[in-house]
């Protein structure tokens, strides 16, 4: 299934376009290491305004080198999310600022707490691939957040992580606990946990702290999603095709800084633009938009031959209900269709006002369901079971055949939330809306489920290098 949005001409000319905002345009890279590497290279760089045009022959020797293929392990290392090999790995929010409780009436800040609840919730949940934080805890500084943050989910599921990295600093630190879960550096090379998302700030600009961690996480090196959110019309030209060009270009920007700095190191191409609404002056997370868009980067991610990561299966809607449903399930479908890796962040409620873990349970629901499409329709004699319509015959049925029985719980597909009793079975037991039975499951979940812990030594050095790190990061 190879869904497309765009013709081949136009992947060309969209991937052209790019080139000539590199080469004419340039990026802003304000980090001196990283202006004398694209010097050394012989790209055009100005060290007063941290301007870089970047030559054709840079980028396509960077796209040439780069890993192209990569796996996350967790610390049981038979759950892992392979990028590259034709896999579909979905992945929970990284992090939100806020916590949306259960009733969603009202939004708090987080705690280090729901790192361990969403994270909890994301290895009981069998389709999540990679739990992410879902919170970003407010009760820790930012300076050593993110080892703390990490420290909590590697004790909470044996699946890998997402969650945010900070500075190089910090890495450092992430680095080393990577290196005590996987129980040697070169494990930690070998099976890598986690990668940090590179977010170029749209338009055409880097962060300082963004390309300084990655001098750290690419010794290993780690591999790197790379992916702005350019906003139509904000942050990016007022069309689509504008749009795409400017977002590809900066990811190809930095796909050439990660190769750089090590060349080989494995890289995601992260097609994330959205659109933005000008009205409430926020960007869109489940418009029409955000579909095509993700359809269109998952093909030039391929024209490049590399993994993609798109933003689909997200909604704007601030509850699990029929637009959350509509806007998740449209996008994830169409991306999955298009062939892209991976999908993210769920669980995040309302265009990135907060982490709801009702919304994850939906969401989970939604890939299921996508699963079995995606598992398309296997066409065989035993399947065609032209000997069973012959022995039914005209006007009967097939509820009492063997063949029913051996193939009906294979071929179809019964999910755990959706609703599909007929009216007075529904009815008498409660009415319920798709919200509350996401609740109840995740209540259930919680309730039940409990991962696989740390073992005692690995446990009592990851709290030793937690207690180092807020010590020394301040």
């Amino acid at each position: 299934m190879n869904l497309a949005v765009l013709k081949d001409t136009e992947v060309h000319r969209l991937h052209a376009a790019s080139i000539e905002i590199l080469e004419t345009i340039g990026v802003e890279i304000p980090h001196a290491h990283a202006l004398t590497l694209f010097q050394e290279s012989g790209a055009s760089v100005d060290k007063e305004t941290h301007r870089v045009k970047i030559p054709e022959p840079l980028i396509a020797s960077a796209i040439e080198v780069c890993g192209k293929e990569f796996t996350l392990y967790g610390r049981d290392r038979s759950r892992k999310a392979p990028f590259g090999a034709g896999a579909r790995n979905y992945n929970s929010s990284a992090g939100q600022a806020l916590w949306v409780e259960d009733d969603a009436s009202r939004r708090r800040y987080p705690r280090l707490e729901d790192v361990a609840t969403a994270t909890r919730l994301g290895d009981a949940l069998p389709l999540i691939t990679i739990p992410g934080a879902m919170a970003d805890p407010y009760d820790l500084p930012p300076a050593y957040r993110c080892v703390c943050v990490a420290a909590e989910m590697l004790k909470n599921t044996t699946k890998p992580i997402t969650f945010w990295f900070h500075d190089r600093a910090s890495a450092q630190f992430l680095v080393e606990l990577f290196a005590i879960v996987a129980g040697s550096e070169s494990g930690a090379r070998d099976h890598p946990l986690a990668f940090p998302l590179f977010e170029p700030i749209s338009p055409l600009r880097f962060p300082h702290d963004g390309v300084d961690l990655l001098f750290e996480t690419c010794r290993l090196p780690l591999p790197v999603v790379i992916g702005p959110m350019a906003q139509i019309g904000c942050t990016a030209p007022g069309t689509l095709a504008g749009t795409l060009a400017q977002e590809n270009a900066e990811i190809l920007a930095g796909l050439c800084l990660v190769q750089l700095i090590r060349p080989g190191t494995p890289v995601c191409f992260g097609g994330i633009p959205h659109a933005f609404n000008m009205r409430a002056s926020q960007i869109v997370f489940g418009g029409p938009e955000q579909l095509l868009m993700a359809v269109a980067m998952t093909q030039l991610g391929r024209y490049y031959k590399l993994p993609v990561y798109v933003n689909a299966g997200l909604t704007d809607s601030k509850i699990a209900d029929a637009q959350a449903g509509l806007e998740a399930g449209m996008t994830l479908l169409a991306a999955a269709l298009a062939g892209a890796d991976i999908f993210g962040h769920l669980g995040t409620c309302g265009i990135d006002q907060g982490a709801s873990l009702i919304m994850l349970v939906m969401q989970h629901e939604a890939i299921a369901y996508i699963e079995r499409v995606m598992e398309g329709i296997s066409v065989d004699d035993t399947r065609l079971a032209i000997d069973v319509i012959r022995s039914v015959g005209p006007g009967g049925n097939f509820l009492a055949e063997e063949h029913t029985a051996e193939h009906f719980r294979s071929e179809l597909w019964f999910p755990e939330l959706l609703d599909r009793n007929v009216f007075s079975i529904w009815a008498g037991g409660g009415a319920s809306n798709m919200a509350t039975r996401c609740r109840e499951m995740k209540d259930s979940l919680l309730r039940d489920h409990e991962p696989s812990p740390l073992p005692d030594d690995t446990r009592r050095a990851v709290e030793q290098l937690v207690d180092d790190a807020r010590r020394h990061l301040t």
